[in-house]
Protein backbone atom coordinates (compact mmCIF):
# COMPACT_ATOMS: atom_id res chain seq x y z
CA UNK A 1 0.00 0.00 0.00
CA UNK A 2 1.49 3.64 -0.69
CA UNK A 3 0.83 5.32 2.15
CA UNK A 4 1.96 8.51 1.41
CA UNK A 5 -1.42 8.67 -1.01
CA UNK A 6 -3.19 7.19 1.63
CA UNK A 7 -2.06 10.04 4.27
CA UNK A 8 -2.25 12.57 1.34
CA UNK A 9 -6.02 11.56 0.84
CA UNK A 10 -6.72 12.04 4.49
CA UNK A 11 -4.88 15.11 5.63
CA UNK A 12 -6.80 16.55 2.09
CA UNK A 13 -10.10 14.80 3.58
CA UNK A 14 -12.64 13.59 1.18
CA UNK A 15 -12.91 17.42 0.14
CA UNK A 16 -12.72 18.27 -3.05
CA UNK A 17 -10.13 20.65 -4.05
CA UNK A 18 -10.53 25.30 -3.69
CA UNK A 19 -14.08 24.61 -1.74
CA UNK A 20 -13.80 24.92 1.81
CA UNK A 21 -16.28 27.64 3.41
CA UNK A 22 -15.00 27.85 6.46
CA UNK A 23 -11.19 26.37 6.27
CA UNK A 24 -9.82 28.18 3.21
CA UNK A 25 -7.88 30.56 5.45
CA UNK A 26 -3.96 30.05 5.16
CA UNK A 27 -1.02 29.61 7.80
CA UNK A 28 1.25 32.72 7.67
CA UNK A 29 4.94 33.26 7.94
CA UNK A 30 7.35 35.73 10.20
CA UNK A 31 10.73 36.08 10.03
CA UNK A 32 12.28 34.63 13.64
CA UNK A 33 14.77 32.37 15.11
CA UNK A 34 14.50 30.00 17.34
CA UNK A 35 13.65 31.51 20.63
CA UNK A 36 16.18 29.20 22.40
CA UNK A 37 19.70 28.31 20.96
CA UNK A 38 21.41 25.23 20.82
CA UNK A 39 23.97 26.23 24.00
CA UNK A 40 20.51 27.03 26.18
CA UNK A 41 19.17 24.22 27.89
CA UNK A 42 15.49 24.71 27.76
CA UNK A 43 12.48 22.54 29.61
CA UNK A 44 8.98 22.35 27.57
CA UNK A 45 7.42 24.58 30.31
CA UNK A 46 10.09 27.81 29.89
CA UNK A 47 9.93 27.58 26.47
CA UNK A 48 6.16 28.05 26.52
CA UNK A 49 6.82 31.16 28.34
CA UNK A 50 8.78 32.26 25.67
CA UNK A 51 6.38 31.90 23.05
CA UNK A 52 4.19 33.44 25.50
CA UNK A 53 6.34 36.83 25.62
CA UNK A 54 6.59 36.52 21.93
CA UNK A 55 2.89 36.79 22.02
CA UNK A 56 2.73 39.24 24.51
CA UNK A 57 4.82 40.97 22.80
CA UNK A 58 2.98 41.21 19.24
CA UNK A 59 0.05 42.03 20.53
CA UNK A 60 1.44 45.62 21.37
CA UNK A 61 2.71 46.24 18.25
CA UNK A 62 0.50 46.68 14.98
CA UNK A 63 -0.55 43.43 13.19
CA UNK A 64 2.15 42.97 10.15
CA UNK A 65 0.57 40.77 7.29
CA UNK A 66 2.11 37.49 7.05
CA UNK A 67 3.58 37.23 3.57
CA UNK A 68 5.54 34.51 1.38
CA UNK A 69 6.18 34.94 -1.96
CA UNK A 70 6.28 31.06 -3.41
CA UNK A 71 7.16 30.13 -7.14
CA UNK A 72 4.43 29.76 -9.13
CA UNK A 73 4.78 26.56 -9.79
CA UNK A 74 3.78 26.42 -6.32
CA UNK A 75 1.13 28.73 -5.68
CA UNK A 76 -0.67 27.85 -8.98
CA UNK A 77 -0.92 24.28 -8.53
CA UNK A 78 -3.98 22.24 -8.59
CA UNK A 79 -4.93 19.03 -6.10
CA UNK A 80 -4.26 16.33 -8.31
CA UNK A 81 -0.48 17.70 -8.79
CA UNK A 82 -0.10 18.84 -5.10
CA UNK A 83 -0.68 15.12 -4.45
CA UNK A 84 2.20 14.29 -6.19
CA UNK A 85 4.51 15.39 -3.93
CA UNK A 86 5.14 12.72 -1.29
CA UNK A 87 6.28 12.92 2.04
CA UNK A 88 9.52 10.19 2.36
CA UNK A 89 8.86 7.85 5.21
CA UNK A 90 12.45 7.51 5.73
CA UNK A 91 12.88 10.61 6.38
CA UNK A 92 10.50 11.07 9.39
CA UNK A 93 11.87 13.21 11.94
CA UNK A 94 12.64 10.88 15.15
CA UNK A 95 12.43 7.89 12.50
CA UNK A 96 12.88 4.08 15.04
CA UNK A 97 13.79 6.54 18.03
CA UNK A 98 10.63 5.87 19.99
CA UNK A 99 7.08 5.50 18.86
CA UNK A 100 6.55 9.10 17.53
CA UNK A 101 7.00 10.25 14.25
CA UNK A 102 6.74 13.31 12.26
CA UNK A 103 6.12 14.12 8.82
CA UNK A 104 6.35 17.39 7.20
CA UNK A 105 3.70 18.97 4.38
CA UNK A 106 5.00 20.25 1.32
CA UNK A 107 3.74 24.40 0.76
CA UNK A 108 1.82 24.44 -2.25
CA UNK A 109 -1.95 24.15 -3.28
CA UNK A 110 -4.06 25.69 -1.24
CA UNK A 111 -1.52 26.05 1.53
CA UNK A 112 0.66 29.14 0.05
CA UNK A 113 2.10 30.66 3.30
CA UNK A 114 4.51 28.23 5.12
CA UNK A 115 4.89 28.47 8.45
CA UNK A 116 8.21 27.94 10.95
CA UNK A 117 8.70 24.43 13.17
CA UNK A 118 10.98 23.89 15.60
CA UNK A 119 11.82 20.89 17.73
CA UNK A 120 12.78 20.94 21.01
CA UNK A 121 15.16 17.90 21.74
CA UNK A 122 17.82 16.89 24.98
CA UNK A 123 16.84 20.63 25.94
CA UNK A 124 17.87 22.04 22.82
CA UNK A 125 16.02 24.03 20.30
CA UNK A 126 16.91 23.98 16.50
CA UNK A 127 14.83 25.07 13.94
CA UNK A 128 13.50 23.16 10.65
CA UNK A 129 14.94 24.37 7.64
CA UNK A 130 12.80 23.83 4.22
CA UNK A 131 14.47 20.53 2.74
CA UNK A 132 13.37 19.48 -0.77
CA UNK A 133 15.18 15.91 -0.29
CA UNK A 134 12.39 15.19 2.10
CA UNK A 135 9.75 14.95 -0.45
CA UNK A 136 9.51 12.82 -4.22
CA UNK A 137 7.99 14.47 -6.75
CA UNK A 138 6.39 12.32 -9.14
CA UNK A 139 4.57 12.06 -12.07
CA UNK A 140 2.75 15.83 -12.87
CA UNK A 141 5.05 17.37 -10.00
CA UNK A 142 8.41 15.98 -11.35
CA UNK A 143 9.75 19.19 -12.56
CA UNK A 144 9.71 20.98 -9.13
CA UNK A 145 12.59 18.53 -8.02
CA UNK A 146 14.34 21.06 -10.07
CA UNK A 147 13.50 24.20 -7.65
CA UNK A 148 15.58 26.24 -5.57
CA UNK A 149 13.06 25.96 -2.45
CA UNK A 150 15.33 26.61 0.41
CA UNK A 151 14.12 29.02 3.17
CA UNK A 152 10.30 27.96 2.06
CA UNK A 153 9.27 26.61 5.55
CA UNK A 154 6.86 24.18 5.49
CA UNK A 155 2.63 24.01 5.31
CA UNK A 156 2.70 21.88 8.64
CA UNK A 157 2.83 18.22 10.02
CA UNK A 158 1.50 15.75 10.63
CA UNK A 159 2.21 13.06 13.70
CA UNK A 160 2.32 9.27 13.57
CA UNK A 161 2.08 6.59 16.58
CA UNK A 162 1.51 2.57 16.60
CA UNK A 163 -2.22 3.33 16.98
CA UNK A 164 -4.25 0.38 15.54
CA UNK A 165 -1.21 -2.04 15.44
CA UNK A 166 2.06 -2.58 17.04
CA UNK A 167 4.21 -3.23 14.04
CA UNK A 168 3.02 0.05 11.82
CA UNK A 169 3.43 3.97 13.50
CA UNK A 170 -0.49 5.32 12.20
CA UNK A 171 -1.18 9.30 11.44
CA UNK A 172 -3.86 10.35 14.08
CA UNK A 173 -2.78 13.90 14.15
CA UNK A 174 -2.82 16.79 11.39
CA UNK A 175 -2.11 20.47 11.52
CA UNK A 176 -2.37 22.09 8.37
CA UNK A 177 -3.76 25.55 7.14
CA UNK A 178 -4.32 28.83 9.96
CA UNK A 179 -5.06 27.22 13.02
CA UNK A 180 -6.67 23.57 12.05
CA UNK A 181 -5.78 20.40 13.21
CA UNK A 182 -7.52 17.54 12.75
CA UNK A 183 -7.40 14.21 15.35
CA UNK A 184 -8.42 10.46 14.70
CA UNK A 185 -8.31 7.81 17.39
CA UNK A 186 -8.26 3.72 16.80
CA UNK A 187 -10.20 2.56 14.03
CA UNK A 188 -11.64 6.28 12.90
CA UNK A 189 -10.86 8.09 10.21
CA UNK A 190 -10.30 12.13 9.34
CA UNK A 191 -13.53 13.99 9.46
CA UNK A 192 -14.72 17.23 11.14
CA UNK A 193 -11.62 19.82 12.25
CA UNK A 194 -10.89 21.67 15.59
CA UNK A 195 -9.29 25.25 15.53
CA UNK A 196 -7.43 26.94 17.33
CA UNK A 197 -9.74 30.32 17.78
CA UNK A 198 -12.71 31.19 15.99
CA UNK A 199 -13.03 35.19 16.08
CA UNK A 200 -16.23 37.02 14.11
CA UNK A 201 -17.80 33.68 12.91
CA UNK A 202 -20.83 34.47 10.96
CA UNK A 203 -20.98 38.38 10.68
CA UNK A 204 -21.19 40.57 8.18
CA UNK A 205 -17.48 42.39 8.48
CA UNK A 206 -16.06 38.35 7.79
CA UNK A 207 -14.97 36.32 9.89
CA UNK A 208 -11.53 36.35 10.66
CA UNK A 209 -9.17 33.27 10.65
CA UNK A 210 -6.29 33.69 13.12
CA UNK A 211 -3.24 31.50 12.31
CA UNK A 212 -0.26 29.31 13.80
CA UNK A 213 2.39 30.82 12.51
CA UNK A 214 5.27 28.78 14.47
CA UNK A 215 5.63 25.54 16.04
CA UNK A 216 8.20 24.03 18.24
CA UNK A 217 7.44 20.48 18.44
CA UNK A 218 8.97 18.94 21.55
CA UNK A 219 10.61 14.95 21.60
CA UNK A 220 9.06 12.48 23.26
CA UNK A 221 10.89 10.51 25.87
CA UNK A 222 11.52 6.75 25.14
CA UNK A 223 8.25 5.18 26.72
CA UNK A 224 6.55 8.43 26.46
CA UNK A 225 2.87 7.71 25.46
CA UNK A 226 2.23 11.89 24.58
CA UNK A 227 3.75 13.97 22.73
CA UNK A 228 3.70 18.20 23.30
CA UNK A 229 3.32 20.74 20.46
CA UNK A 230 3.40 24.12 21.07
CA UNK A 231 2.27 26.77 18.91
CA UNK A 232 2.42 30.77 18.23
CA UNK A 233 -0.93 31.96 16.90
CA UNK A 234 -1.37 35.34 15.12
CA UNK A 235 -4.08 37.58 13.63
CA UNK A 236 -5.27 41.06 12.95
CA UNK A 237 -7.23 41.37 16.65
CA UNK A 238 -4.80 39.05 18.76
CA UNK A 239 -1.55 37.21 19.23
CA UNK A 240 -1.52 33.85 21.73
CA UNK A 241 0.40 31.01 23.30
CA UNK A 242 -0.76 27.50 22.95
CA UNK A 243 0.43 24.38 24.51
CA UNK A 244 -1.03 21.23 23.34
CA UNK A 245 -0.22 17.98 24.84
CA UNK A 246 -1.30 14.95 22.75
CA UNK A 247 -2.29 11.29 23.50
CA UNK A 248 -2.76 9.16 21.11
CA UNK A 249 -5.37 6.13 21.94
CA UNK A 250 -8.69 4.57 21.32
CA UNK A 251 -9.32 8.25 22.01
CA UNK A 252 -7.20 10.56 21.02
CA UNK A 253 -6.97 13.62 23.75
CA UNK A 254 -5.32 17.00 23.61
CA UNK A 255 -5.39 18.85 26.98
CA UNK A 256 -4.82 22.59 25.72
CA UNK A 257 -3.56 25.92 27.47
CA UNK A 258 -4.30 28.73 25.29
CA UNK A 259 -2.68 32.80 26.54
CA UNK A 260 -4.37 34.98 24.46
CA UNK A 261 -3.34 38.59 24.16
CA UNK A 262 -5.92 41.47 22.48
CA UNK A 263 -4.79 44.69 20.35
CA UNK A 264 -7.83 45.50 18.99
CA UNK A 265 -11.11 44.67 20.70
CA UNK A 266 -12.76 41.25 19.38
CA UNK A 267 -16.56 41.71 18.84
CA UNK A 268 -16.94 37.51 19.14
CA UNK A 269 -14.56 35.62 20.78
CA UNK A 270 -14.44 31.72 19.78
CA UNK A 271 -13.13 29.41 21.69
CA UNK A 272 -12.16 25.82 21.17
CA UNK A 273 -14.12 25.62 17.68
CA UNK A 274 -15.35 22.79 16.27
CA UNK A 275 -15.91 22.31 11.97
CA UNK A 276 -17.47 19.98 10.81
CA UNK A 277 -20.25 18.91 7.03
CA UNK A 278 -23.24 18.69 7.09
CA UNK A 279 -24.88 17.91 3.63
CA UNK A 280 -27.96 15.66 3.99
CA UNK A 281 -29.44 13.48 7.12
CA UNK A 282 -32.71 12.00 8.71
CA UNK A 283 -34.56 14.92 9.48
CA UNK A 284 -33.97 16.80 5.63
CA UNK A 285 -37.50 17.79 3.80
CA UNK A 286 -35.97 18.32 0.45
CA UNK A 287 -35.42 15.10 -1.53
CA UNK A 288 -32.27 14.70 -2.54
CA UNK A 289 -30.88 13.11 -5.23
CA UNK A 290 -28.66 10.42 -3.49
CA UNK A 291 -27.94 7.16 -2.86
CA UNK A 292 -26.76 7.60 0.25
CA UNK A 293 -28.89 7.83 3.44
CA UNK A 294 -26.75 10.15 5.26
CA UNK A 295 -23.89 12.68 4.12
CA UNK A 296 -22.27 14.01 7.16
CA UNK A 297 -19.00 14.09 9.49
CA UNK A 298 -21.56 14.85 12.10
CA UNK A 299 -25.45 14.50 12.94
CA UNK A 300 -25.43 16.85 16.01
CA UNK A 301 -24.20 19.60 18.78
CA UNK A 302 -24.44 17.59 22.07
CA UNK A 303 -23.55 19.86 25.06
CA UNK A 304 -23.71 19.10 28.46
CA UNK A 305 -24.71 21.99 30.97
CA UNK A 306 -23.50 22.87 34.25
CA UNK A 307 -26.80 21.74 36.07
CA UNK A 308 -26.75 18.24 34.42
CA UNK A 309 -28.76 18.36 31.45
CA UNK A 310 -27.64 16.91 28.38
CA UNK A 311 -28.77 18.77 24.52
CA UNK A 312 -28.56 16.87 21.50
CA UNK A 313 -29.38 19.53 18.93
CA UNK A 314 -29.62 18.18 15.35
CA UNK A 315 -27.80 19.06 13.07
CA UNK A 316 -29.43 20.56 9.15
CA UNK A 317 -28.08 21.93 5.99
CA UNK A 318 -30.65 24.85 6.19
CA UNK A 319 -31.99 26.95 3.42
CA UNK A 320 -30.22 30.29 4.90
CA UNK A 321 -27.45 31.01 7.49
CA UNK A 322 -28.78 29.69 10.69
CA UNK A 323 -27.47 30.57 14.19
CA UNK A 324 -28.60 30.01 17.57
CA UNK A 325 -26.88 29.43 20.86
CA UNK A 326 -27.47 27.48 24.10
CA UNK A 327 -26.29 29.08 27.32
CA UNK A 328 -24.84 28.20 30.35
CA UNK A 329 -22.62 28.92 32.83
CA UNK A 330 -19.22 27.25 32.94
CA UNK A 331 -20.45 24.20 30.93
CA UNK A 332 -19.04 20.48 31.41
CA UNK A 333 -18.72 20.09 28.00
CA UNK A 334 -19.93 20.21 24.28
CA UNK A 335 -18.93 18.55 20.85
CA UNK A 336 -20.17 17.40 17.07
CA UNK A 337 -20.96 13.80 16.96
CA UNK A 338 -20.99 11.63 14.79
CA UNK A 339 -24.97 9.39 14.80
CA UNK A 340 -24.74 6.52 13.96
CA UNK A 341 -21.72 4.71 13.35
CA UNK A 342 -22.23 1.74 10.79
CA UNK A 343 -22.23 1.19 7.80
CA UNK A 344 -25.88 0.37 6.47
CA UNK A 345 -26.76 4.18 7.81
CA UNK A 346 -24.63 5.78 4.98
CA UNK A 347 -24.04 3.14 2.30
CA UNK A 348 -20.60 4.67 1.09
CA UNK A 349 -17.95 2.83 0.24
CA UNK A 350 -15.54 5.73 -0.38
CA UNK A 351 -16.03 8.44 2.18
CA UNK A 352 -17.29 5.37 5.33
CA UNK A 353 -19.15 8.38 6.98
CA UNK A 354 -19.43 5.42 9.95
CA UNK A 355 -16.11 5.87 11.13
CA UNK A 356 -15.51 9.83 11.22
CA UNK A 357 -14.61 10.62 14.98
CA UNK A 358 -16.89 12.74 16.58
CA UNK A 359 -14.70 15.11 19.00
CA UNK A 360 -15.83 16.53 22.77
CA UNK A 361 -14.49 20.23 24.33
CA UNK A 362 -14.20 19.52 28.33
CA UNK A 363 -13.59 22.90 30.01
CA UNK A 364 -10.79 23.21 32.56
CA UNK A 365 -11.21 25.97 35.18
CA UNK A 366 -14.20 27.94 35.45
CA UNK A 367 -15.14 29.39 32.17
CA UNK A 368 -18.06 31.98 33.12
CA UNK A 369 -21.22 33.18 31.34
CA UNK A 370 -21.80 32.56 27.97
CA UNK A 371 -23.13 30.37 25.49
CA UNK A 372 -22.04 27.57 22.88
CA UNK A 373 -22.62 29.21 19.13
CA UNK A 374 -23.50 27.08 16.82
CA UNK A 375 -23.64 28.29 13.29
CA UNK A 376 -24.90 26.51 10.12
CA UNK A 377 -24.15 27.32 6.34
CA UNK A 378 -26.21 26.11 3.32
CA UNK A 379 -24.40 24.26 0.97
CA UNK A 380 -25.18 21.82 -1.89
CA UNK A 381 -21.87 20.02 -1.72
CA UNK A 382 -20.19 17.88 0.80
CA UNK A 383 -16.71 19.22 -0.25
CA UNK A 384 -17.79 22.51 1.83
CA UNK A 385 -17.25 22.53 6.10
CA UNK A 386 -20.68 24.30 6.72
CA UNK A 387 -21.09 23.67 10.18
CA UNK A 388 -18.76 25.11 13.09
CA UNK A 389 -19.63 25.25 17.14
CA UNK A 390 -17.67 27.35 19.84
CA UNK A 391 -18.16 28.92 22.96
CA UNK A 392 -18.67 32.96 23.06
CA UNK A 393 -17.95 33.77 26.88
CA UNK A 394 -20.37 36.79 27.76
CA UNK A 395 -17.38 38.85 28.45
CA UNK A 396 -15.95 40.51 25.52
CA UNK A 397 -12.43 40.30 24.93
CA UNK A 398 -11.19 44.18 24.81
CA UNK A 399 -7.94 45.48 23.26
CA UNK A 400 -5.30 45.17 25.95
CA UNK A 401 -7.12 42.48 27.94
CA UNK A 402 -5.44 38.75 28.34
CA UNK A 403 -7.87 35.39 28.87
CA UNK A 404 -6.09 32.63 29.54
CA UNK A 405 -8.58 28.83 28.48
CA UNK A 406 -7.64 25.10 29.24
CA UNK A 407 -9.82 22.73 28.01
CA UNK A 408 -9.08 19.13 26.76
CA UNK A 409 -10.64 17.55 23.67
CA UNK A 410 -11.06 14.32 22.82
CA UNK A 411 -12.56 12.02 20.34
CA UNK A 412 -14.79 9.40 20.15
CA UNK A 413 -17.58 7.56 18.94
CA UNK A 414 -21.50 8.09 19.08
CA UNK A 415 -21.32 9.34 23.01
CA UNK A 416 -19.21 10.50 25.39
CA UNK A 417 -18.40 8.29 28.05
CA UNK A 418 -19.49 10.57 31.01
CA UNK A 419 -23.00 10.95 29.41
CA UNK A 420 -25.37 8.96 31.67
CA UNK A 421 -28.63 9.25 29.91
CA UNK A 422 -30.65 7.75 27.07
CA UNK A 423 -29.47 8.89 23.87
CA UNK A 424 -31.60 10.12 20.75
CA UNK A 425 -30.75 7.27 18.03
CA UNK A 426 -33.04 8.54 15.13
CA UNK A 427 -34.63 11.65 14.25
CA UNK A 428 -37.92 11.66 11.56
CA UNK A 429 -40.04 14.22 10.40
CA UNK A 430 -43.01 14.47 7.37
CA UNK A 431 -46.54 15.39 6.87
CA UNK A 432 -48.69 14.60 9.82
CA UNK A 433 -51.48 13.37 7.69
CA UNK A 434 -52.40 9.77 6.83
CA UNK A 435 -52.34 8.98 3.00
CA UNK A 436 -55.75 8.34 2.03
CA UNK A 437 -57.52 10.11 4.43
CA UNK A 438 -60.96 11.56 2.99
CA UNK A 439 -60.34 14.86 5.40
CA UNK A 440 -56.70 15.48 5.23
CA UNK A 441 -55.30 17.43 8.25
CA UNK A 442 -53.97 21.07 7.33
CA UNK A 443 -50.55 20.54 4.65
CA UNK A 444 -48.71 22.84 7.07
CA UNK A 445 -49.13 20.03 9.81
CA UNK A 446 -45.44 17.61 10.69
CA UNK A 447 -45.27 14.41 11.85
CA UNK A 448 -42.10 13.64 14.73
CA UNK A 449 -40.56 10.72 15.93
CA UNK A 450 -37.59 10.84 17.90
CA UNK A 451 -35.93 7.14 19.33
CA UNK A 452 -34.42 7.07 22.42
CA UNK A 453 -31.66 4.41 23.81
CA UNK A 454 -29.42 3.43 26.49
CA UNK A 455 -29.14 4.72 30.27
CA UNK A 456 -32.47 3.97 32.56
CA UNK A 457 -34.26 2.79 29.42
CA UNK A 458 -32.43 -0.33 28.84
CA UNK A 459 -34.63 -3.29 30.73
CA UNK A 460 -37.21 -0.77 31.01
CA UNK A 461 -40.49 -2.88 31.56
CA UNK A 462 -43.35 -1.26 28.76
CA UNK A 463 -45.96 -0.73 31.70
CA UNK A 464 -43.32 1.88 33.12
CA UNK A 465 -45.21 5.22 32.91
CA UNK A 466 -42.45 7.17 30.78
CA UNK A 467 -43.39 10.68 29.48
CA UNK A 468 -41.86 13.47 27.76
CA UNK A 469 -41.73 17.16 28.61
CA UNK A 470 -42.11 18.98 25.85
CA UNK A 471 -41.97 22.76 24.88
CA UNK A 472 -41.97 25.13 21.51
CA UNK A 473 -41.33 28.30 21.17
CA UNK A 474 -44.17 28.74 18.23
CA UNK A 475 -46.61 26.60 17.19
CA UNK A 476 -49.08 24.38 18.32
CA UNK A 477 -47.94 20.77 19.59
CA UNK A 478 -50.34 17.86 19.50
CA UNK A 479 -50.84 13.87 20.17
CA UNK A 480 -47.70 13.93 22.06
CA UNK A 481 -47.07 10.03 23.22
CA UNK A 482 -44.58 7.81 24.27
CA UNK A 483 -44.13 4.16 23.06
CA UNK A 484 -41.92 1.47 23.67
CA UNK A 485 -40.88 -0.25 20.44
CA UNK A 486 -40.54 -4.35 19.28
CA UNK A 487 -36.84 -4.37 19.87
CA UNK A 488 -37.13 -4.19 23.83
CA UNK A 489 -34.16 -1.59 23.62
CA UNK A 490 -35.84 2.04 21.93
CA UNK A 491 -38.65 3.96 23.18
CA UNK A 492 -40.20 6.46 20.93
CA UNK A 493 -41.68 10.23 21.34
CA UNK A 494 -43.94 11.29 18.65
CA UNK A 495 -45.89 14.59 18.39
CA UNK A 496 -47.32 16.66 15.43
CA UNK A 497 -47.00 20.10 15.25
CA UNK A 498 -48.84 22.78 13.55
CA UNK A 499 -46.45 26.01 12.55
CA UNK A 500 -47.21 29.59 13.62
CA UNK A 501 -46.91 31.16 10.00
CA UNK A 502 -43.65 31.12 8.75
CA UNK A 503 -42.14 31.52 12.44
CA UNK A 504 -39.29 28.88 13.17
CA UNK A 505 -40.49 26.89 16.06
CA UNK A 506 -37.38 25.91 18.55
CA UNK A 507 -38.47 22.57 20.04
CA UNK A 508 -37.23 21.03 23.19
CA UNK A 509 -38.22 17.12 24.33
CA UNK A 510 -36.97 15.21 27.49
CA UNK A 511 -37.82 11.60 28.19
CA UNK A 512 -39.08 11.66 32.16
CA UNK A 513 -39.90 9.03 34.42
CA UNK A 514 -41.76 9.98 37.78
CA UNK A 515 -39.96 13.44 37.78
CA UNK A 516 -36.61 12.16 36.73
CA UNK A 517 -35.14 12.71 33.81
CA UNK A 518 -34.58 9.90 31.90
CA UNK A 519 -33.31 11.13 28.43
CA UNK A 520 -30.92 14.12 26.67
CA UNK A 521 -32.86 16.73 25.99
CA UNK A 522 -33.97 16.58 22.01
CA UNK A 523 -33.75 20.03 20.15
CA UNK A 524 -34.67 21.26 16.67
CA UNK A 525 -35.36 24.49 15.14
CA UNK A 526 -38.03 24.06 12.73
CA UNK A 527 -37.83 26.53 9.99
CA UNK A 528 -41.00 26.28 7.98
Amino acid sequence: MDTAISRERHTLAHRRPGSRNLALAFVGVITSVALATPAMAVETGALFEQVTNRAKEMAASPYEEASAELPEALSEMDYDRYRQIRYRDERALWKDDGDFEVELFHPGFLYDQPVDIHLLEDGEVRSLPFESERFRYDDDAADLAELDLSGLGYAGFRLHYPLNRADYKDEFAVFLGASYFRLVGRDQGYGLSARGLAIDTALPQGEEFPAFREYWLVKPQPGDTHMTVLALLDSPSLAGAYRFDITPGKRTQIDTEARLFAREDVEKLGVAPLTSMFLHGEMDRRQEDDYRIRVHDSSGLLMATSTGEWTWRVLENPESLQISGLQDTSPKGYGLVQRPQHFNAYLDMEARYERRPSQWVEPQGEWGEGHVELVEIPTDSEAHDNITAYWVPATPLMAGDSRTYRYRTWTFGDTPTAEPLARVVRSRQGWGGVPGQSDPPDERLRQFIIDFRGGELEGLDPSQPVEMTLTTSSGETAEAKVTPLPDDDTWRASFTLLPDGDQPADIRLTLMLRGERLSETWNSIWSP
